[in-house]
């Protein structure tokens, strides 16, 4: 019989011009197991028949090994989109120190929720960030099945955090805008007064880039990598040539407040709209430390993305349709711009009025028609 059950687990096993063939899955003995093992045993037995039964033997690659090789493969496969690759290392980094040397094949899904526990409890986590992390793993052992360093995905196996809770979502209030670009304005005189013009420098980068993402929408990191050559001032045009799909490529008409800050930047000549002052020939880096310093001296909350997510709950309240937002917001589907929509009861209540005050029709019954109306009512 080609799968069997030993000691609770599905084994599979064949002969083949007298040499036999088994292995003892991960698999509980169900009968929807026996199925996957059976497909199992099939594709084993095709790589013998293939003269490819070398495939069948694991080859011994140390975790933190295959978790290098990994990283490289990723750096390489996601070149376009470099803070996902990054998000991946970051991720391998505290996998590294937990599983070590020990052989990829040997990890199961009891060290996957000792991980996920490690992780809770030792370094405090948050619950997406776990999710990030498992996410990762999976990807780890996929490649790692690929390279016949392990035969199972242990992630598949364990329960990964919902997403219920991984969009962090903050819309500005008038107020909040107010106090945050007024505390870069102090910080930036106070950095002018002390002679220290590349924070001074770095402020005004911050003041504009945050005032680009309100008013036009665009991903902080499509903004730090704007060449001047894709923003027409005499069209009043800026251009997205690289995104993270095609729908983000695309040209935005400019808002007054943001072809103001465009015209007085592309004085300066150069590459780059935001130009590095630490590093000649590159644009500016993500501004973390700026940003910090300008919240806490404006006693306000928020990441930079959220000037994005604030542009496009403005965009909805002023009667922008999705579809319009979807197109500026350089999403495919309205699926993902719902998050970057929020209504709050009084839009709601409005929805309802304007719905009613719209919508609504008195029946009116067949004999106080007028006979002169009749037939273009037929």
């Amino acid at each position: 019989m080609p799968v069997r059950a030993r000691n609770g687990k599905l084994e599979w096993r064949f002969e083949i011009n007298g040499h036999e063939y088994s292995h003892i899955t991960d698999l509980e003995d169900t009968e929807r197991n026996r199925i996957k093992a059976q497909r199992l045993e099939a594709k084993a037995r095709e790589l013998v028949l293939d003269g490819r039964d070398a495939e069948l033997r694991l080859q011994v690659q140390p975790f933190n090994s295959a978790a290098e090789a990994f990283k490289k493969w990723t750096e390489g496969e996601y070149s376009e989109h470099p803070n996902s690759w990054k998000r991946l290392a970051v991720s391998m980094a505290s996998a590294e120190v937990f599983f070590g040397k020990r052989p990829l094949s040997s990890v199961t899904r009891g060290d996957m929720e000792d991980f996920k526990a490690w992780r809770r409890t030792v370094h405090k986590v948050r619950e997406v960030t776990l999710r990030h992390d498992l996410h990762a793993l999976s990807l780890l052992f996929q490649y790692g099945q690929k390279h016949n360093w392990c035969r199972v995905n242990p992630v598949r196996m364990v329960e990964i955090p919902s997403d219920k809770e991984a969009v962090r979502i903050h819309v500005l209030t008038p107020v909040e805008e107010g106090k945050y670009f007024g505390a870069l304005e102090v910080l930036r005189q106070e950095k002018l007064t002390h002679k220290r013009p590349k924070e001074a420098r770095g402020l005004e980068d911050l003041h504009d880039l945050a005032t680009l993402m309100l008013n036009q929408g665009c991903r902080p990191e499509e903004l730090r990598a704007l060449p001047q050559s894709e923003v027409d001032l005499e069209r009043s045009y800026l251009t997205i040539l690289h995104g993270k799909s095609d729908a983000a490529r695309r040209s935005l008409l400019l808002t007054t407040a943001s072809r103001d800050v465009l015209k007085r930047r592309l004085q300066n000549p150069g590459r780059w709209v935001f130009p590095s002052a630490k590093n000649p020939g590159q644009h500016i880096g993500q501004c973390q430390r700026l940003h910090a310093a300008a919240l806490k001296k404006a006693q306000v909350s928020f990441v930079l993305y959220d000037c994005r997510h604030t542009f496009a709950t403005r965009a909805v309240e002023r009667g922008m349709e999705l579809p319009k937002l979807m197109a500026i917001l350089g999403h495919a589907n309205l699926r993902s711009i719902m998050k970057y929509v929020h209504m709050t009861q009084a839009h709601i209540d409005d929805g309802m009025r304007k719905f009613e005050a719209g919508t609504l029709v008195v029946p009116v019954r067949a004999e106080e028609v007028k006979p002169e109306n009749k037939k273009r009512l037929q």
